[in-house]
This record gives C-alpha cells, structure tokens and sequence, in this order.
C-alpha cells in the first residue's frame, strides 16, 4: 500500500484547476465515440446505409489517430501540451460541424472522418494525461481518474442529449450544437487552466531559474520501453479492451433496441452506463494509489466480461440489462486511466508522451477496429450473439494480462533509475 500525505494536498492546491480543465477538454474529443450509436439509424434510415458504413466513421478516424499519435506525442514531450490542445480544439468544433452538410455520399463520410482524424488527434486521451501526470505524483491516479472520468462523463450526458437533438433540431442540427456549445466550453476551460511540465519550466525561466528539460525526468530511454515486457503486455491488453468495449459502446444503443427497449430507454441506459463509469473511475484511481495497480486494473478489466455476458440472448432481463450497463461503465470505462497509469509507473517519465503515444495509437487502433468488428459480425451472423460471446472471454483474458505484470520500479528523481516497488 502506498500513503498519501501533505505532498498529494499540495498537487491538488496546485493542479485542481488543470484537472477540470484537461477533463472537460477531454471529454470534449469523446462526444463522437459516444454520439456515434444514436446517429446509425437516422442516418441509415436517410441514406439507406448499412451498420457497417455508419460504424467506419470511428474507424477511419481511430485509423489516422494511431498513425499519428507516436509521433505527436514525441512532439509534446518536446514541445509540451498547450501549443497544440488550443488550436486543437477549436479545429476540432469545426470538423464536427462539418457532418451537418452530408449528402448521402460514402466518399463524403470517409473524407470528413479523415479531416476529423487528423484534426482530433490534438485533443486525444495523450495531451490531457501528459499534461495530469506531469504535475501529479503522488495523487497521480486519482488526478488521472478525474481526468479521463472526462470520457464517462460524455458517454452519460451525449445519449440522451444527442437524441433530444435529433429529435427537436434533427441530426444535422445535433452535430453543431455538440460541437459548439461542449467545444466551446472546453476551450474556454482550456484557455484559463490547462499547462504542464514545460509551462513551469518557463515559468522558471522567466523568473531566473533553471529551463525545464524533460530528458532528467526519471524513466525508461525508448529502447528500453521497447524491450520491456511489462509495456508490451499493458498495450496488447489495452488494444483488445478497446476493440471490444469500443464495439460495445457503438452498438450496445442498437443491441439494446433489439432487446426490446425502446429508443428513450435505450438512451437513458446508456447515460446510466456513462454515469457508472465516473464512479468507476474515481474509485478506480482512489485504489490505484494505495493498491497494487496490476491487481487494482486486472480485477477491474476482467469485471467487463460480465457486461458482455449479461448481454447475451437467454441471460438478458430488464434487469440484468441495467446490470450489464452498470458494470460495463464501471470497469470498461478505466481502460484508458489504467493503462495510463501503468504506463508512468512501469515506463517512468522521461519519454512519457512518446511511450503513451504509442499506447495511444494501440487505443486508437483498437477503437477504429472495434465498431467494424461489432458491425461485421452482425451482418453477417445477423445478430451481436458472436460479438458477445468473444466480449466475455476477450475481457477476462486481457484482465489475465495486466493481473500477471511484476512490480513495478520506483524511479529515482533524476537519473532515470529505479529500484523495485510496490
């Protein structure tokens, strides 16, 4: 177990403000993901589109964002976060708006989620958990809960937000409303609160100090993150994790109507899932600084093969339902959060954004596979039966995963090394 004392009471003193507003902006970049389900069946219905075309928006976006996000991030690393999260954003709500003038054109869809790919990688889960982990230590799991609890906290309001939309503006009108009033806000939040690592370093400078140079922040050089294990197993657990859940959290909105819940329920259950997943990653990040991460993030994730399974035909009631989407937002939703975490303990600080960057392209590829996959699989089998099925053993697998990673170091403050930890 690991105390937390006056120095975490300080970061928090210090850094509150940083976490509203990396949380808000992050929440900002997953209004699309959450958004994605309740537009399939106006827009199938307009354009005649197939699960599958409507579901490859996410995936030509994912698709870019994990070319990208390596090299973004060791731009951060360099550079820090503000430089890029600002413009960032406001590119961001432009792109959004850009979905109200779609024609019904394939070649359209793909070449706005292109634009959007590229745009939102600014603003994707690696500037707001480089920016967190940067200034936190040891509140830093907590922080990073608050932080990524941005993503919950979209997938709890968007439903039900997105469709009232849809219903009273129409979906046109829905993806610029979404895009300017949650965008504005987060850039406005962003203006007045977001900095990191390196805006200190500045701050020093200006004030006769030392520049702030991230090469003698303890960690991991690239070559050795390369070889070790420990990463490797966080980013294939990870990468599967998000193939599923990803899936799950596109298509659970229509899973849910072919249950038999109506279209206003469906989109209250799926609010209720976003809520449990802000407890889930407040809790989870509680227990990652007294506990041992590796356990704390295998037990959490392994709990998602539950969702999948109460899901499934013959095992679903109205009540297992809610159950299903109470624990998939509770567990499903510290994906994100955990591998961040272990990624700063297991690979240190020095190329965090680099090494995260990575992670965050395993992420952004296992969203960009993960709606297709859900999609593939229901039209071809003509049902998610399959898809559930793979869920509940996928996830207990990948909650194997993280279970099995050793100790691990505590870095020393400068130098890079490390000696074992807890």
């Amino acid at each position: 177990m690991q105390g937390i004392g006056a120095d975490s009471r300080q970061e928090w003193r210090d850094g509150w403000k940083l976490v509203l507003a990396a949380s808000f902006g992050f929440s900002f970049f997953s209004i699309m993901a959450a958004a994605s389900g309740i537009f399939i069946e106006p827009l199938s219905k307009e354009f005649g589109w197939s699960r599958t075309l409507v579901s490859s928006g996410m995936s030509i976006s994912a698709l870019i964002s994990a070319i990208l996000s390596p090299f973004y991030g060791l731009v951060i690393d360099r550079k820090g976060t503000r430089l890029f999260a600002l413009p960032g954003l406001a590119l961001t709500m432009l792109a959004m708006c850009g979905f109200a003038w779609l024609t019904g054109s394939p070649w359209q869809w793909t070449a706005l989620w292109l634009i959007y790919g590229v745009i939102s990688v600014s603003v994707k889960s690696t500037v707001w958990t480089t920016a967190v982990a940067g200034v936190f230590d040891r509140g830093r799991g907590l922080a990073l809960g608050i932080t990524l609890s941005g993503t919950a906290f979209a997938q709890m309001v968007t439903p039900p937000l997105a469709n009232w939309l849809i219903a009273t503006q129409g979906w046109r009108m829905a993806y610029v409303w979404l895009g300017l009033g949650w965008g504005g806000l987060a850039l406005l939040l962003c203006w007045l609160f977001l900095f990191d690592a390196h805006d200190r370093g500045k701050a020093r400078v200006e004030q006769g100090g030392k520049a702030h140079d991230s090469t003698l922040l303890p960690g991991l050089t690239l070559a050795q993150a390369l070889r070790d294990t420990a990463l490797w197993r966080i980013g294939i657990s990870t990468f599967i994790m998000m193939v599923l859940t990803i899936g799950l959290m596109v298509h659970v909105f229509q899973i849910l109507r072919e249950a038999g819940v109506s279209r206003e329920n469906a989109a209250w259950l799926s609010s209720l899932s976003g809520f449990f997943g802000i407890v889930g990653k407040l809790v989870t990040g509680w227990l990652l600084d007294r506990f041992r991460p590796n356990w704390v993030g295998g037990l959490t994730l392994g709990a998602t093969a539950l969702a999948f399974a109460f899901l499934m035909d013959g095992i679903r009631s109205p009540w297992i339902i809610a159950c299903a989407m109470i624990v998939n937002g509770y567990s499903a939703g510290t994906k994100i959060q955990i591998a961040g975490y272990l990624t700063t303990r297991y690979g240190g600080l020095k190329y965090f954004g680099t090494i995260f960057g990575v992670m965050a392209a395993a992420i952004a590829a296992g969203s960009g596979l993960g709606p297709v996959f859900a999609g593939k699989i229901y039209d071809s089998a003509g049902g998610y039966g399959p898809f559930l099925l793979i869920g509940t053993i996928g996830s207990a697998f990948c909650g194997l995963l993280i279970l099995s990673l050793p100790k691990y170091p505590v870095w020393g403050s400068s130098s890079g090394g490390a000696t074992s930890g807890a």
